[in-house]
């Protein structure tokens, strides 16, 4: 039975006067005339091959075969109508599951508080936290493996696409009981003979660009470069070195009893941006957190220094 040259609309129909039990009060439900409900009804009876409803003089009423069929027929405009919301809601960028990546402090700190707050304004969309070394933030939003990435500068190509979110000046972070941690701001030359440890490939690389221009007598290198930046706290907090980052890993870092202090002359910015890809279009889902998130991560940034 080509039950596909059914309408919605003729579903619609029939549920209307199985509620109502009249054709007119269906009709009126519908915004249609009396007599287009009723050929609605006719045509679909023709199509099922049974009648729906026994008539009287007063009401309309389900048929045996009319009762048997009403579960189904309601079955699919639930299902339609939960298709249209889901549709609307994709559309609205309302639902969908986003990737995100992002390197370690950012993933332990900002992104979880940034998904809470999402997750008040549209909690039908997923987001879900992917852990990336810097040196792989572009590539990974580049081959798809995540939507969408929030971290440092780093130079893109034409495959990706980096709006700048905030910048953070790279500061020391040592032990309070340290030495340094008695003076309020630190020049370049003031490290010098003061153990530091640096965290990865990417950070002592960031050390060497920022001091390419100061004398080599206040150059600075790392004594030791340790994967993860907990690892570069951990020793920090014991006294065994000192460590430069970006301010932006305050709540981490604090975490490790550590404090902060400003090295100058010169002081050096860190930028961190939003990575999207730039050679296909994202979902709805990701493109709403995208725009959420760019602003969000700066106002954070803000709160965290002034914290």
């Amino acid at each position: 039975m080509p039950l596909t040259r059914i309408t919605l609309r003729q579903y619609e129909a029939f549920l209307a006067i199985a509620d109502l039990h009249s054709l007119s009060a269906a009709a009126a439900r519908l915004g249609l005339t009396a007599s287009a409900v009723s050929q609605m009804l006719a045509e679909l009876e023709d199509e099922l091959g049974f009648r729906l409803f026994d008539r009287t003089t007063r009401r309309v009423e389900l048929s045996s075969a009319g009762r048997d069929f009403l579960a189904s027929a309601d079955g699919v405009l639930r299902h339609v109508r939960a298709a249209e919301q889901s549709a609307s809601d994709i559309r609205n960028r309302a639902a969908g599951i986003v990737r995100v990546g992002a390197p370690l402090v950012l993933a332990a700190t900002a992104l979880p508080a940034a998904i809470a707050q999402y997750a008040t304004l549209k909690p039908k969309v997923v987001v879900r936290v992917v852990d990336i070394v810097v040196e792989q933030l572009v590539e990974q939003v580049a081959s798809g493996d995540v939507d969408l990435a929030i971290g440092p500068d780093r130079p893109t190509g034409n495959r990706v696409h980096c709006r700048p979110a905030f910048e953070s000046p790279w500061v020391l972070w040592c032990s309070g009981a340290h030495p340094l941690a008695a003076r309020r701001r630190l020049r370049w030359h003031d490290l010098r003979g003061v153990p530091v440890v640096a965290t990865g490939r990417d950070h002592e690389r960031s050390v060497a660009q920022m001091l390419a221009d100061v004398p080599a007598d206040s150059r600075i290198m790392p004594v030791e470069i340790v994967d993860n930046v907990t690892t570069a706290f951990g020793l920090a907090a014991a006294g065994v070195a000192v460590t430069l980052a970006p301010a932006y890993v305050a709540p981490l870092a604090r975490t490790f009893g550590l404090v902060m202090r400003r090295v100058t002359d010169p002081e050096t910015i860190r930028k961190v941006g939003v990575y999207s890809p730039a050679e296909r279009a994202p979902s709805p889902a990701a493109s709403g957190f995208a725009e959420f998130v760019g602003e969000w991560i700066a106002r954070w940034d803000r709160e965290t220094q002034r914290g």
